[in-house]
């Protein structure tokens, strides 16, 4: 259902639900990060600390992503992928465009490296409140965790689904929590307000440098999941998001921290846990049970999050398609990847085991987060410099002000690498490594495969001379390029002499749009005559979010030509399948590429699953192409 077809009060919610649940639940653990950096009993020292957060997310939240990225959609949709589109459908060419493609290759990567870290900090931190409760709960903050993690990753499969329309509701219990909680807090020692004042972190950076730069690498703990306003664009609208984000969000956020900071300043003893130190006493049960409902929620969110992700760069051809499932019929982004949420729930569990802790999983936490900022900063500067259009000038100066001061939050968090941050930087590389192998490995396949093609028209001429037989009933062969004979029907023709009487030759196209334009039509239709019967070439135009239904084309080229159809029985039709198997070669350096690329291919989804083929009528012809 798309955003204009809701009413806005509906998305408003909803966006609270989805889009800010890992933005909204980082006063659990933030504040407390950043304390660590520095000297909680140093008033000037926590002013500046609460307004290098608040200023933070003024700039990299409302400035960036609100102000700037919001307005760059493709089709409505948003996210660094889209940016990726939107280049490849610019005049950008060549080396800056192969550059593009590497750079949100990175960012892709860091993404799902974040991913791994964020459920585990999130729950981690709300099950620490029971050790506010009572420290006699401290051995299972730990359990408590894992418990509810594995529960989220288990739900998975069945989608959000109906407990999903309470997530909003949730999220405004837990903004209001916040708000009322912050202003009590502040209202004990109203020289937090100062924090407002830029001057204030600009006197704490002068006065203290070095602590100061170290404590950017926690504040960026502040704005993760900023991300997520540009990603779910296409999901709840510009509109939707900015007036959650202005009317909700960043009131509740701005006014929680300082009311950390507030208390903070009256008893510096608090920074081991500021949040719940906030909480009075009576209220910490309930706030510990909407809190953990909260993270659960952000967990939820940015593991479908990566799922997304997942599944766009496959139709964008950086990572092969993986087994994908829709869990709703009314949301069609509402997807499932087995294989990516059990190997995200080992990942996850792992790291809970792993730091034990949200105060040493901080220290992870940072770098992939800035440098994913940071790259869909780069890909709106090459977007905006491809467009060339009049009032881009202001959003050049703009984003190059912003991709200055992501630098330094980036440079801040290569401190934390040894202590926790190699961990989602590893995954970022190695995913990178993934991506980079799988881009390059089908360049070298299709070039090894050009010079063996043979021409659709060259083949059904070399089979008119050849005696072909006919063969009863219609096939249909799957190619990648309609004017190229299929490795099946070039084997049946040259091997077996024979050709069904109706041949279809089924090829697609993936435009650099989430869906196929309007004005395309699903499926085109073309006939000729062949040796034996008659050949149809239908050819589909996707976009890079969809994925080919067989059936549902051949259908639609039935209806749009029944007369040149009416002899494709679907019911009875055999299904054809090339599979191209890649073997290494070359030198070494190029060799170890190719392995990975051969590695990356045997995991990736058998085309009869990914196209859902039905196997009892469906014939797989392989062969290796040296590369």
């Amino acid at each position: 259902m798309p955003p204009s077809s809701r009413h806005p009060a509906v998305l408003v919610v909803g966006a609270l639900g989805v889009v800010f649940g890992d933005i909204g639940t980082s006063p659990l653990y933030a504040f407390r990060a950043i304390l660590g950096e520095g000297d909680p009993r140093d008033p000037v020292m926590v002013l500046g600390m609460c307004s290098l957060v608040i200023w933070s997310l003024l700039l990299v939240v409302t400035a960036l992503y609100v102000g700037l990225l919001l307005r760059e959609d493709n089709d409505g949709e948003g996210g660094l992928l889209a940016l990726l589109a939107l280049l490849r459908r610019s005049h950008l060419q060549g080396r800056r465009l192969r550059w593009a493609v590497l750079l949100a290759m990175a960012g892709a990567a860091m993404f799902l490296g974040d991913s791994v870290i964020t459920p585990a900090i999130s729950v981690l931190s709300a099950s620490e409140g029971l050790t506010v409760a009572s420290p006699a709960f401290e051995p299972w903050v730990v359990p408590v965790a894992l418990v509810l993690l594995a529960g989220v990753f288990v739900l998975q499969r069945i989608g959000s689904g109906a407990i999903g329309r309470f997530y909003g509701p949730v999220m405004v219990v837990w903004f209001a929590i916040l708000a009322v909680f912050g202003v009590v807090a502040l209202a004990g020692n109203l020289t937090a307000l100062r924090a407002l004042e830029p001057w204030t972190a600009a006197r704490f950076v002068v006065a203290d440098p070095a602590v100061a730069f170290l404590c950017l690498g926690s504040v960026v703990l502040a704005v993760t999941g900023a991300e997520a306003l540009y990603a779910d664009l296409g999901h709840f609208g510009r509109s939707a998001i900015t007036r959650s984000w202005l009317v909700v969000v960043l009131p509740a956020l701005v006014v929680a921290y300082l009311g950390e900071c507030a208390y903070v300043l009256e008893h510096p003893s608090a920074a081991a846990e500021p949040f719940y130190a906030v909480v009075p006493e009576w209220a910490r049960i309930p706030v510990l049970v909407v809190a953990t409902l909260a993270t659960v929620i952000a967990s939820e969110a940015v593991i479908a999050g990566g799922f997304t992700v997942l599944h766009q760069a496959g139709g964008l051809g950086l990572l092969p398609f993986l087994r994908t499932r829709h869990t709703s019929a009314r949301q069609g982004g509402q997807i499932y990847v087995p294989s990516a949420n059990w190997t995200m729930a080992v990942a996850v569990l792992g790291v809970v085991l792993l730091f034990r802790s949200s105060e040493k999983l901080a220290s992870a936490y940072g770098v992939a987060v800035s440098v994913t900022i940071m790259v869909t900063i780069s890909l709106y500067l090459l977007l905006t410099r491809a467009r060339r259009a009049d009032g881009d000038r202001w959003r050049t100066a703009a984003g190059f002000a912003m991709l200055l001061v992501m630098a330094w939050f980036v440079a801040a968090a290569v401190p934390k690498v040894p202590s926790g941050g190699w961990l989602p930087t590893g995954i970022g590389i190695v995913l990178l490594l993934v991506m980079w192998s799988w881009v390059s490995g089908r360049h070298d396949l299709q070039a090894a495969l050009r010079g063996e093609e043979v021409p659709v028209s060259d083949l059904l001429d070399r089979a008119s001379g050849d005696g072909t037989r006919a063969l009863p009933g219609a096939g249909v062969y799957l190619t990648d390029r309609a004017d190229v004979a299929p490795l099946a029907l070039t084997a049946l023709v040259e091997r077996w002499q024979t050709m069904p009487t109706t041949t279809v030759l089924l090829s697609w196209r993936v435009e650099d749009s989430p869906s196929a334009p309007a004005h395309e039509a699903a499926a085109t239709v073309r006939r000729f005559d062949g040796p034996v019967g008659r050949v149809l070439a239908v050819d589909a135009v996707l976009g890079y979010q969809e994925r080919l239904d067989v059936e549902h084309v051949l259908g639609e080229a039935r209806r749009q030509e029944p007369e040149m159809c009416e002899a494709l029985d679907l019911d009875q039709a055999t299904y054809f399948v090339s599979d191209e198997i890649p073997r290494p070669g070359g030198r070494w350096p190029v060799r170890w590429r190719h392995r990975l690329f051969q590695l990356v291919d045997r995991l990736s989804t058998d085309r009869v699953e990914q196209l859902a083929l039905p196997r009892d009528r469906t014939v797989v012809l392989g062969r290796e192409v040296r590369l």
